[in-house]
């Protein structure tokens, strides 16, 4: 894969050190999160405070450091679960068909229907912000997004030769669907899973940036950009610009680590 796929390496690189970051985060971190000091406010670089300090005087490399904790956790839960929702609607809605196929597509588009931000944004206001909260309400809306996806690969599947073998000699639908459907389109989910997890941290992001994500004094990367780095933009601009670049290269890393893992598991779909 290093050679084949040069970008899908520095990706994996780049989530390998996000994880490490996140497991290790009060190992590794010189700081609290939440530990503030209001004589090193707005400093913005020196030998203890490598990325500066904020408004509070909190280090701002520690909160990057549990920013990524977080961004991670609600990452991996929202597709965790997103993928779930999305392979049990996506090989149902395939393998049965008829009236069930037809009541779930039209549910996925009447969701669809909406604008995905508004939608999220409704319902962050009723159910309130949480890390639980919106880890559910992102997988959920993962979940259904992507049922199409499944629905299109399990579609395929169910046509192929030995499923009818299976079935002609009275396989039930449990076994058909775990035992041979299932192992076929397990490819397309882990490469939607991938793929997917920059959207939902990207989406997690966007939240908190409007203060419908994971409340203070829990650093997130959107919230830091939405409290600190936009109060403070003209002062301190390093209290957005590494946010803004904590986000992006997370946001990177996930989508070359997506695409390499599309091309090395379905050919068919080679991105050159």
């Amino acid at each position: 894969m290093l050679r084949r796929k040069p970008l899908g390496t520095l990706g994996g690189v780049i989530v390998a050190v996000m994880l490490a970051a996140a497991i290790l985060a009060e190992v590794i971190s010189p700081y609290g999160f939440a530990q503030t000091n209001l004589r090193e406010r707005f400093i913005s670089t020196s030998v203890t405070h490598w990325l500066g300090t904020d408004q509070l005087g909190r280090d701002l490399l520690t909160r990057l450091i549990y920013g990524a904790r977080i961004s991670l956790f609600v990452g991996f839960g929202a597709v965790a679960l997103g993928s779930v929702i999305a392979t049990v609607l996506g090989v149902l809605s395939a393998y049965f068909g008829g009236r069930l196929d037809l009541l779930l597509q039209r549910a996925v588009d009447a969701w669809m229907a909406f604008p995905p931000l508004l939608l999220l944004m409704s319902i962050m206001s009723l159910v309130g912000p949480s890390i639980f909260n919106i880890t559910a309400v992102l997988g959920i809306a993962f979940g259904i997004q992507n049922s199409r996806i499944i629905r299109g690969v399990a579609l395929s599947i169910k046509e192929h030769t030995y499923v009818e073998g299976a079935r002609a000699v009275g396989s039930g639908h449990l076994r058909i669907t775990a035992g041979h459907i299932l192992p076929n389109v397990l490819p397309t989910i882990i490469v939607v899973a991938t793929t997917g997890l920059s959207t939902v941290i990207l989406t997690e992001a966007s939240l908190s940036f409007l203060g419908l994500g994971i409340p203070p004094p829990y650093p997130t990367w959107g919230g830091m950009l939405s409290l600190a780095g936009l109060d403070h933009m003209y002062q301190a601009p390093w209290l957005a610009i590494w946010p803004a670049v904590a986000l992006s290269l997370a946001v990177f890393g996930f989508n070359m680590l997506g695409d390499a893992l599309r091309d090395l598991l379905d050919p068919r779909l080679k991105g050159g």
